[in-house]
């Protein structure tokens, strides 16, 4: 087997006395997608968290790319190639998509010691990367104000595997699309998975999950109830492991801790 991409030992959480995760223990890896699945308040929007570096566990070890890992901030998570992608998303809606895209990576070049944007350069770069990802925007000077829903996620993802994201974690990245935008953005999640990065999907959709996901990991009261592959289920397995009476026979999970 290959070294997985994300370990979770053991992930706990406490705010004061009460235990939002309570020991969760499953891994990723590379090219791999996972659907993370669980009721309101389960803890799986608090383990992304936690992940992308946004809070800090309480206790517990993580393993990121076989080493021992912790972002402080999302920054640092960032940095290390692990990007969160919300419902609402992180774009300036009132530039273009190139500016968007490039943001915080403008490319310059000095004239008289002043720098330049480089723009023929940039739209190349955006334009190929689009290309390459089977994503049509109708320009790419265009505000993203102005484009769908979809067109704007797939601008994020893109943007993301461009510069070298590792680890993408997608929470309900489809709640505010329509049927065709959501059946591109989960094309998309496996053509981002077959260039061997790991994705975590959080989604209350079942059909979703069963779509697109590897592995179904299921989170109850802050404990992983059950880790399964998806071939290997069915959504009425699921349902019951998510309220809890498939809970005392799950077995440990996949991917655990010993």
């Amino acid at each position: 087997m290959t070294e997985p991409l994300l370990v979770l030992d053991n992930i706990t959480k406490n705010y004061g006395a009460i235990e939002a995760l309570k020991g969760i223990s499953f891994s990723i890896g590379k090219g791999e997608v996972v659907a993370l699945l669980g009721d309101n308040g389960a803890g799986k929007s608090t383990l992304v968290k936690i992940i992308a570096g946004g809070l800090e566990a309480t206790s517990g070890k993580m393993l990121f790319e076989g080493k021992e890992f912790r972002a402080r901030t999302p920054a640092e998570g960032k940095a290390a190639g692990i990007e969160t992608v919300y419902q609402d998303l992180s774009l300036c809606t009132n530039v273009d998509v190139v500016a968007n895209f490039f943001m915080g990576r403008e490319i310059t070049k000095k004239v008289m010691g002043i720098p330049i944007l480089q723009e023929r350069e940039m739209e190349a770069v955006v334009a190929k990367a689009m290309a390459n990802a089977g994503t049509k925007i109708p320009s790419l000077r265009a505000k993203v104000e102005t484009l769908s829903g979809g067109q704007r996620q797939a601008i994020e993802l893109n943007r993301f595997v461009h510069w070298g994201g590792k680890l993408v974690l997608l929470d309900e990245p489809f709640a505010a699309l329509g049927v065709e935008q959501t059946r591109r953005g989960l094309d998309m999640i496996r053509q981002i998975a077959s260039q061997g990065i790991g994705v975590i999907v959080i989604t209350h959709i079942m059909q979703q999950a069963f779509q697109v996901a590897d592995r179904i990991v299921v989170i109850r009261q802050g404990v992983v109830a059950g880790d399964v592959e998806r071939k290997n289920t069915s959504p009425d397995a699921v349902v019951a492991m998510i309220t809890g009476e498939a809970l005392a026979g799950a077995g440990p999970a996949k991917g655990s801790a010993a």
